[in-house]
This record gives structure tokens, sequence and C-alpha cells, in this order.
């Protein structure tokens, strides 16, 4: 790794910088909308128009579940939503549903009929992928913050395109279908207001971040981080005495938003029920394909176990209902063959264990650069070590971990390896062949015209031998790449998709992008906690 140098991004500005002037903190928060500059709506207009393009193109089930709610949320009384129908976001998410499915239902009345299954009319098809760009907004109107409030413009405004035309909120939202966008958007915010020195914006940052975990519960992932961040910064004076003023008003804060989002169903009596819709702890250790983790290697490392077992006598004894549990790629209960079998507790202290590192260096040094550090590597370490991680819980990592990418060639080079191993990570989830083309071709683009400018201004040279072999060794994993998508193109067409090795792929695919996120956070958390802040 690379010798730490003084970042010039905006982005780890550090919670007290003198440098920021005090006409810039006292200017309206919106006042930055008014100077938009030509590149930056060209930006925007050229990506709108390429996802309409994207409105014909494939859909996964979620659009279907997505449509479901949007009935369920008109068509149901509140008592009811939680019950019998698939919903399985807090009640914000289904607030917003709800609001949704009102223009819904006067464009197409069958978009919110509830018996009418599968429904794909080009209304409902429209209405849907147009209520993603326009959420999305959320998200591009933080990131022209980011860069009106930067010391470094030019950087930052790489950074900012970077997320907002990220491959993964095209093939997850655009694509598949979902509302990334959106609640990134919302975590942008609350980092933004994080960031400012101001009394309000931190606690403008805990209720932000609060209203956040009411829309999508895997955010809690990244909520040890906020709580030692803004005890320490904003609760707490600089001796380390409680303020109970602050201390007070951001716990109701947060508490006020929770009962407006829980408060229906605490009265109605239905928060246990809500609960087991949120935490289904019977799915197993894996999602049918393998997310790129910690897990992925052990349930890789329990085929190879197997294989050995079956023609070697090496004396170890198998679990005959984990012969064929882990490969069938079914959404279960994980069984391992060999391997002691991993339980929901296990993975759960693990995490903690991990977290628990970066929170007491965030207590120690309670900055705003190492506040973003500690909660990338909070949802990393959930990312690794959780219980039926999804492959899109890898935003989680990649979005967070892009405000650290201009801070010197170490953090940018972890960042590279990340976003490549993660991007790709989720190709599997569009597997049409149209789509595929252009999933593959635009990740290119994004990582041209995006990763290397950045390279070009962060590189340093190794500094010894050793690291000259390490970088090597990384950048060959980064070439591989193109040899593991010629092998998951062919091997199928090579087998004659043969049902016995149809998994393989995917299998492949898990494993190797295992290896790059598994060293990156590595990477990352060497960093952080060898750094000083």
């Amino acid at each position: 790794m690379s010798v730490v140098k003084p970042s010039h991004s905006s982005l780890t500005d550090e919670h007290n910088d003198s440098q920021k002037s005090h006409a810039l903190k006292s200017t309206s928060a919106w006042n930055f909308l008014s100077n938009i500059s030509q590149s930056e709506v060209d930006i925007l207009l050229l990506s709108t128009a390429f996802k309409f393009l994207l409105f014909p193109a494939y859909r996964s089930t979620d659009f279907e579940v997505h449509r479901n709610w949007l009935a369920i949320t008109h068509s149901l009384p509140i008592s009811r939503w939680y019950y019998d129908v698939p919903l399985d976001y807090p009640p914000f998410f289904a607030y917003f549903e709800k609001l949704l499915s009102i223009p819904a239902s006067f464009i197409d009345p069958k978009i919110v009929d509830l018996q009418n299954l599968q429904y794909d009319a080009w209304t409902v098809i429209v209405y849907q992928r147009l209520t993603v760009i326009i959420s999305e907004l959320v998200l591009g109107v933080a990131l022209l913050r980011f860069i009106r409030d930067s010391v470094d413009p030019s950087r930052q405004r790489i950074l900012s395109a970077s997320l907002f035309l990220h491959p993964g909120f095209l093939i997850i939202d655009h694509i598949h279908f979902q509302y990334n966008g959106f609640m990134f958007g919302i975590l942008l915010w609350s980092i933004l207001m994080a960031r400012d020195v101001r009394e309000a914006e931190n606690l403008a940052s805990g209720i932000l971040f609060a209203v956040l975990l009411n829309f999508k519960h895997i955010y809690m992932y990244l909520a040890p981080a906020y709580f030692i961040y803004l005890l320490r910064s904003y609760c707490m004076s600089p001796t380390g005495a409680i303020i109970p003023t602050r201390f007070i008003s951001l716990a109701n804060s947060v508490l006020l938003v929770f009962l407006a989002s829980l408060g229906p169903f605490v009265l109605m009596g239905q928060l246990p029920q809500l609960l087991s819709r949120l935490f289904p702890f019977t799915r197993g250790l894996n999602h049918a394909y393998w997310a790129p983790n910690a897990w992925a290697l052990v349930t890789a490392a329990d085929r190879v176990l197997l294989q050995l077992v079956k023609h070697l006598d090496v004396g170890l004894a198998v679990n005959e209902s984990g012969v064929t549990s882990t490969s069938r790629g079914l959404v279960g209960d994980t069984v391992f063959a060999v391997i002691p079998n991993i339980k929901p507790i296990h993975t759960f202290i693990i995490t903690i264990i991990f977290q628990m590192v970066y929170l007491i260096k965030l207590w120690r040094a309670p900055t705003y650069k190492s506040f973003v550090a500690a909660l990338t590597l909070c949802g990393y370490a959930s990312y690794m070590f959780g219980w039926h991680v999804h492959e899109k819980a890898v935003l989680l990592v990649l979005v967070p971990l892009t405000l650290l990418a201009s801070e010197n060639y170490a953090y940018h080079k972890t960042f590279v390896i990340a976003s490549v191993a993660g991007v790709f990570s989720l190709f599997p989830l569009i597997f049409t062949p149209a789509e595929t083309l252009l999933k593959i071709i635009y990740s290119l683009v994004w990582g041209g015209t995006i990763l290397y400018p950045l390279h070009k201004q962060l590189y340093e040279f190794p500094s010894s031998l050793p690291w000259v072999l390490v970088e090597s060794f990384e950048n060959a994993y980064l070439y591989g790449f193109a040899l593991l998508q010629v092998f998951v193109t062919l091997f199928p067409l090579m087998t004659g998709r043969n049902p016995d090795t149809e998994f393989l792929p995917l299998m492949v695919t898990s494993i190797y992008c295992a290896g790059g996120l598994i060293w990156s956070f590595i990477r990352l958390s060497t960093l952080y906690i060898t750094q000083q802040y």
C-alpha cells in the first residue's frame, strides 16, 4: 500500500476544517442549484435519455413485486399491509409506495388492482421506470452539493459523476428494478449534514439516517458508525462531557421518526408481525447466487473438501444433507457437507468484532474523514460476514467508499479493486443476451471515463520491491476479469447448458469477485487503523 499523503478531496475535509469559508456556511442550503454548469446539465440529460431507452429492457421479478406493493398499499387498509402479502420493507417505504399508487391509479387503474398479477402493460412499465428516474434526483442533488462545497471541484466532479452514472445503479435500478439511487441519495444527504460544523446540520444528519432506516433496514449495518460519531461529535464536548440539550434533542428527534414509522403498527399490536417480515432468519447463510464475501469462500472450500472426501480417504465425516445444499442455487437453509455449519449468531458475533475495531478508532478520532472510513468499513464488515447477504448489498460498500477514492493513491487503488469486483459481481443479475452486452460496454465506458482519470491524477510508484510485486498481482487480478467474462460466456455453450454444471459459472464468478472484495477489505481496514486522523 502506498504511503498516505494528505487529501485534496473535499469529501475528506475534516469536520472542523478551518479552510472552509464562513460565507459558504452562511449561504442558503439550496443556492448551489442556481449555478448548475452546462456539463452537469448534459450529464443529467444524456443519462436520463439513456435510461429512457432501457424502458423495454429486461425486468426481474422485483418489478412485479413493486407493482404488487402499489396495489397492496392502495387497495388494502394499513392493518393488512404486512399480512399474507410480500411486503418486507419498513413502513416508510410502504408509505412511499402508497404515495406512488395515487397517480398510478389515475394513469391506469389496473396497476393498483390487487388481483391483476403479472401485469405488464406499457402504462405500468413507463410509470414505474419513471418513478425510479425521478426519485433518483435526490441522489443527483446531493452530489451537486458535494461539488459546490468542495475545495477541489474538478476532482469532486469526477467522483460525483462516478456515483450518478454508477453501473450498480444502472443494473439494479434501471434494468433489474429497485429504488437504490433514491435511498442512497438520502444517505449522502445525511453524510453531507454530518460534515457541517453547525449544530442544526449535525442534528439533521441523525434525523435523515433515522428516516433512511425506516425506508430500508439494510442500512442498519451503518448505524454503529452513526451512533459513535454523533455521540462524540454532536452530543459530547471536546472534554468528553455529555451536552444534555443536544443528546436529548437528537434522541427525541430519532424517536419521533420511528414513532411516525412504527407507531400505527404498535397501536394495532402488529409490531411482532412487522419485524418477522423484516428479519426472516429462516433463510440460509447464502443467497441463491452466493454474494462474493467470506462465506462464498467458506462454501467453496466445503465443496472442495467434499470432493476430496469422495475421492480420497481423508477420514472426514460427511453430512449427507449438505451434499447438495450449497450448490443447488435455491433460497433456503445452507447446510455444509464437511465444514461445521454456520448459524446466524456466529455471523453476528464476527461482524460485531470487526465493527468494534473501527468504532474504537472512530471514538478516539471523531472527525469527518474518520467517520466516512468507519461508516464504509461497518458496511463492508456486514457485507463480508453477514447472514444471507444479497449480492446487491455491495452498494453499501461501493457508494461510501467512493467518498474516499481521491484521498490518496492507496485509497484509490482500494476503491478500484472493490469497484471492479463489486460491479462484476452484479453481472449475473442480468443474463439476457442484449442486456449482457449493454452491461459490459457501459461498465467499461464508466471505468475508462471515471477510474482512469483519477488513476492518472493520483498514481504513485510503489515505494519498495514488495509493493511492486503487490501492485503487479493486483493489476493481474483486474485484467483477469476479461478472462472470467470469456469463461462465463463460453462455458454454457461448450457444455450444452448441462444442468449438472449450470451453477459453475456463478460459483466461479462469486469466488473470483470475493477474492478482490476481501483484499480490498483488508487494504481499507489497514489504512484506517494505521492512519492518523
